[in-house]
């Protein structure tokens, strides 16, 4: 299996790529729009993209999500664990800039705090990793994966900094082989976008067929669509599997109000979700 993702090697997306999928090949890119153009190109290429974190918040990469309309084959709740990375030798004491993704250093303030440490944002993580190693000074840290840790000869100097220690980010398997999963008793979960016909209460009467069927619903968020300041989409997800007919009703009943409805995906819960 090959697998675009965002970043330089050492990133947290191509960590959790090899953490899911230890056989894969994975290929790095320097764009979002990069990942989704090549699995969108190419049948034997997929895409793995953070979509929220646990802290954070969403991501943004909804808009690609509208434009190319991949298939969402699986998601993976991915911990992560942000280290304080040095060049070898070095100590804390020593260290007074610390270099990452502004989500990285958000998550790990308190630690940046406790350490009078100065923060310098960069666009990535694992590429702060590499300017540290390019740098070898003493006073410069990163704040990156294990894997960077490893591919740029760095050390790590402080393990698990991040302020949550149960810091998850969702991340999504995506590409253009569409998948439908047999009912197996397995909590399923199902993905779609949306665009509602202009008309009063459009949004309730859309979902009510939802609620008269029983599907819990554990997402619903609103975008613009491009270009425009009163027309939305809406990217919604289901607990449930298409071939269950309370969802095939409930989709059929939304799809009556919609000017646009497109199916994602319907793929295997996380684990993490039961918890």
């Amino acid at each position: 299996m090959k697998i675009a993702y965002q970043g330089i090697p050492g990133s947290y997306s191509e960590s959790c790529a090899k953490s899911n999928y230890p056989k894969c090949e994975t290929i790095s890119c320097k764009t979002f729009d990069e990942c989704f153009e090549m699995a969108n190109d190419d049948n034997n290429i997929k895409a793995i993209i953070p979509e929220s974190n646990k802290t954070t918040g969403n991501i943004g990469i909804e808009y690609l999500i509208f434009k190319f309309r991949l298939n969402i084959q699986a998601e993976h709740f991915y911990k992560i664990s942000h280290n304080l990375l040095g060049i070898k030798g070095s100590n804390i004491k020593q260290i007074k800039h610390v270099y990452s993704h502004a989500q990285a250093l958000s998550q790990s303030s308190i630690f940046i705090k406790e350490n009078n440490l100065v923060e310098q944002v960069r666009a990535d993580t694992a590429g702060s990793a590499k300017f540290v190693a390019d740098s070898n000074d003493k006073t410069k840290a990163a704040i990156a994966s294990s894997l960077s840790a490893k591919i740029y000869n760095l050390e790590i100097i402080k393990k698990d900094i991040q302020d949550n220690k149960e810091n998850f980010t969702r991340f999504l398997l995506m590409g253009r082989d569409v998948i439908q999963p047999e009912t197996d008793g397995k909590l399923y979960v199902t993905s779609f976008l949306f665009k509602l016909k202009s008309k009063p209460a459009a949004l309730y009467s859309a979902l009510q067929g939802m609620a008269i069927n029983g599907v819990n619903m554990i997402k619903l968020q609103s975008f613009p669509e491009k270009n425009s300041f009163s027309s939305y989409f809406f990217l919604c997800e289901v607990e449930g599997n298409l071939n269950e007919t309370k969802i095939k009703n409930s989709l059929e009943d939304l799809n009556y109000h919609c000017e646009d409805m497109s199916i994602l995906g319907v793929f295997e819960a996380d684990k993490l979700r039961k918890k």
